[in-house]
């Protein structure tokens, strides 16, 4: 488990202080994919650089398992860090070492006995999916191989925590999301801690668990990722969300849809089984009216599925009251967003 309580990061540049983090609160359990988003100078990085105790705070307190690693010195802050590991967005690899010899690094570091490196080399080798290539140069590697040379590298010694910084940045679409698969099957395997900083939405969308919002050195907004999703609060997690609606081009709702139409539009957001449910066909048949779909989507989340779906219809107020309560009945969650 990791807590960061109060925690403030203050550089000095000259005679002007610069605030990185402020006032930042978060616990995150043992085994969750934690994603801390932000657009660049959000304070992410000196966030990361924090729970590896590679910056101290200012104020505040970072505990990992019951460790404080905020005050954390000398071969106690070095102990603490091997359970610590780091993946990093543009690989970090040495390269003048094979794969093999990139993953047995850390472990020579760390004084493992050289028996027990090279089985554990061919262990991760075979996790990360790198058979035949063990003695290549990082050269003669991909992108998507390079990083899972730094996953194999990073799991090494077996730690309880793995951050991951930017670790898809580089990458194209597909080995993103192949890499982004690799982290869930490691983290389902092994129950590790794995917190990933991250300026891309659809990274938090595929595999995390919960999501901390960064804006201007402040977590802005937090919480489990179905819900920060389907109700975003903020204006930048708004701006974040909208990232994943405009990935397709025709996932965003266009008002134009709706212009001169009489009545009104009423948006619907429902998660899992429940987005499996004829509400419209049922809508129709009990108010004998006419629900035309404007627009709809479905989106999938590392928690489960959730759609939203916007119709537009002609009904009195009357109307209107019952139709928000049999949606309520069902679980569903109603807001009518534009009148004529």
């Amino acid at each position: 488990m990791i807590e960061l309580s109060n925690i403030s990061k203050i550089f000095s540049q000259g005679k002007r202080p610069i605030t990185a983090v402020q006032d930042v609160n978060l616990r995150i359990e043992q085994g969750q994919i934690y994603g801390i988003i932000g657009y660049s100078g959000a304070g992410k990085s000196t966030l990361i650089r924090l729970l590896n105790g590679l910056e101290k705070p200012t104020t505040g307190s970072v505990t990992i398992n019951g460790q404080a690693i905020s005050a954390a010195r000398g071969e106690a802050l070095r102990q603490a860090r091997l359970k610590i590991s780091m993946v990093f967005q543009h690989f970090n690899l040495l390269w003048s070492r094979t794969v093999s010899e990139n993953i047995a690094f850390s472990m020579q570091i760390a004084g493992a006995p050289k028996a027990n490196i090279k089985a554990r080399v061919a262990e991760l080798i075979a996790l990360v999916g790198l058979q035949g290539r063990e003695d290549a140069y990082p050269a003669q590697l991909s992108g998507g191989q390079k990083q899972r040379v730094g996953i194999a590298r990073a799991l090494a010694n077996n730690p309880d925590v793995l951050l991951c910084d930017e670790a898809t940045s580089a990458l194209d679409p597909q080995t993103t999301d192949q890499i982004l698969d690799l982290l869930l099957d490691i983290n389902r395997r092994f129950a590790l801690t794995i917190v990933l900083i991250t300026h891309e939405m659809h990274v938090v969308r595929k595999i995390c668990h919960r999501v901390a919002v960064m804006e201007n050195g402040h977590v802005v907004e937090e919480g489990d990722v179905l819900q920060v999703f389907t109700h975003p609060q903020q204006p930048i997690t708004r701006q974040f969300v909208s990232q994943i609606n405009a990935t397709g081009g025709s996932d965003n709702f266009d008002p134009a849809l709706a212009a001169g139409l009489p009545g009104v539009i009423i948006k619907l957001t429902f998660t899992g089984q429940r987005t499996h449910q004829p509400v419209v066909g049922a809508l129709t048949l009990k108010y004998g009216l006419p629900f035309n779909i404007l627009h709809g989507k479905m989106t999938q989340t590392a928690q489960g599925v959730f759609g939203q779906l916007w119709l537009h219809v002609d009904a009195s107020p009357e109307q209107l009251v019952q139709i928000a309560a049999d949606l309520q009945a069902s679980a569903i969650e109603s807001e009518v967003i534009s009148r004529d």
